[in-house]
């Protein structure tokens, strides 16, 4: 009966109308269906993923940066099969930093555990320093932001609850900002784990043999202290272990996991799980450029009390990275299922595959479910307006696979008292690519546009356009493996007509390249017009 309670609960997290918990993807699924997974387990951009059980469930949080909501929290029955039940932080603090996009910054490699009835996450913001936040409903309301150790390029970090009261935190440092890395230290926490109790303690040096050791995560097992962390880079690396009897040293060392003649680069960063059932997973990501980090799922076991992490063909204690595999022995089998990625803007609620470039207003959209449409109201550009790069009000979701197709359908209304408002399908990293809708004197002009290097400053150029009078029009992506994309619209949603040149997609600051939309104006006045997106769709 506890059992069932538990997960009506877990049921209801999950906010009504969003369907997270049928949703499967039309571009990617791990499960296999017939007993067995492939990796990535999320072919997404969840960087640093960080994992917990909780009795028969499963929580995952990862790396959002300047994306907000941050913090995204995905839940699985069974490590294969994951979906978005929410966010742990809906803005940034401050707001008068984040309001403005501040790329790469924010929330860096976090880590949840769940401790006496509650979730706890910790990050570093290399700029401010480590946060944390609480709650009893992962899916629900978290606690604000609880700044735990002030400091410039603290980062990484994760906390350790000890058997006997005592609360540590290991963390690492970010040379951009610290002046130093490749180290990673230890603090003490207070009881309720908001302060830190001293200055950290450096507990290893990584310069000789483990450069750019970072995202550490820390367990207790058989009288040992581990950490778990990456070490050799972000797309070349591998993964250490490090265990000592004392919590502040000193650690040996073992590399548990590493590419060997494997696609899968750069290995490490992760979480490790156990089942009810006794066997020991790893989730870790893979850098793949404009798509991101991607989640892997990788078996674990433990020999000498050293864990072994993916399969160790040779027996050196040393694993590699399994692209097919047996899925986790959960005790029975749960339906397929995916983060959501289509939308068909028919609840009152933003869906959770969105986040907005940095901490948005109340006032940016309408989740307008009488009508059955999302209504994006125009922004205005600040007076140095260069390019999108630096807009915060673009409204994106991650890359859901390899290849795949994005298509949406809208109606613009602009306010006829100026031209100049635009909105788009955009295609955002360091380079991006659009679709670009625009009222004028003419009417709408579509354009296919492109913006190279748009973090140096670079403005946007135009490679074709048309002019338009239907106010409501279909704009699509085609995105191929190689990264290639195409673009092409529609007036009936039937015949599609392509529209300038191909375009590569690019990362952006620490994230994989982006996919959704926006709405601006050019003018400062105190009113404009507005876009209403009847659905976004992804397909193969």
């Amino acid at each position: 009966m506890k059992l069932l309670i538990k997960i009506i609960l877990v049921c209801c997290f999950i906010p009504s109308g969003i369907n997270a918990q049928n949703h499967i993807s039309k571009a990617w699924v791990s499960d296999l269906g017939n007993g067995m997974y492939k990796n990535p387990v999320l072919y997404a951009d969840y960087s640093d993923p960080d994992a917990c059980r909780v009795g028969d469930d499963y929580y995952m949080t990862a790396s959002s940066f300047n994306c907000i909501p941050g913090l995204p929290i995905l839940h699985s029955k069974d490590l294969v099969n994951w979906t978005i039940i929410g966010h742990a932080i809906d803005k940034l603090t401050p707001d008068s930093v984040f309001s403005k996009v501040v790329h790469g910054g924010g929330v860096w490699a976090p880590s949840i555990r769940y401790h006496k009835g509650e979730f706890y996450i910790y990050y570093g913001d290399p700029d401010l320093g480590i946060f944390m936040t609480k709650a009893k409903d992962p899916a629900g309301e978290w606690e604000p932001l609880t700044l735990v150790k002030e400091g410039k390029g603290l980062i990484d970090a994760c906390p350790l609850f000890d058997d006997d009261g005592q609360v540590y935190l290991a963390h690492a440092y970010a040379g951009s900002r610290a002046g130093i890395k490749s180290l990673l230290a230890v603090t003490r926490l207070t009881p309720d784990g908001k302060k830190a109790v001293g200055e950290s303690r450096i507990i290893y040096d990584g310069y000789d043999i483990d450069p750019t050791i970072e995202g550490p995560k820390f367990y207790k097992r058989n009288g040992y202290y581990y950490i778990f962390a990456p070490a050799g880079g972000v797309a070349t690396g591998w993964q250490l272990a490090m265990r000592s009897k004392d919590v502040f040293g000193p650690y040996e060392r073992k590399i548990v996991m590493e590419q060997g003649n494997t696609s899968v680069n750069g290995p490490h960063q992760g979480a490790w799980v156990d089942t009810q059932s006794g066997e020991d997973w790893f989730l870790h990501f893979q850098d793949v450029g404009a798509f991101g980090r991607l989640v892997h799922l990788q078996p674990m076991i433990w020999k000498n009390d050293w864990p072994v992490i993916g399969e160790d063909k040779d027996n050196d204690g040393c694993g590699n990275p399994v692209l097919t595999y047996k899925k986790p022995n959960v005790g029975k089998t749960y339906p397929i299922a995916t983060p959501a990625e289509s939308d068909e803007f028919s609840t009152n609620s933003l869906g959770l595959q969105w986040q907005w470039h940095a901490n948005p207003q109340s006032w940016w959209y309408f989740t307008n479910q009488e009508k059955g449409c999302l209504s994006l109201y125009s922004v205005p550009v600040a007076d140095d307006y260069k390019s999108l790069w630096d807009i915060p009000n673009l409204l994106l979701q991650k890359t859901p696979a390899p290849g795949f197709t994005a298509t949406m359908k809208l109606t613009f209304i602009p306010d006829p008292r100026f031209y100049g408002e635009r909105t788009g399908l955009l295609v955002m990293g360091i380079d991006y690519g659009l679709l670009s809708f625009e009222s004028s004197e003419k009417g709408f002009i579509l354009s296919q546009n492109e913006c190279i290097d748009a973090e140096k400053g670079n403005k946007e150029i135009t490679n074709e356009s048309v002019t338009l009078k239907d106010a409501t029009i279909y704009l699509r992506v085609k995105v191929s493996a190689d990264t290639t994309c195409a673009f092409s619209y529609s007036i009936d949603g039937k015949k599609y007509t392509n529209l300038g040149k191909s375009f590569k997609a690019k990362e952006g600051k620490w994230i994989g390249a982006k996919i959704g939309t926006f709405c601006t104006r050019p003018i400062q006045k105190n009113d404009g017009g507005r876009i209403e997106i009847d659905w976004f769709r992804v397909t193969e």
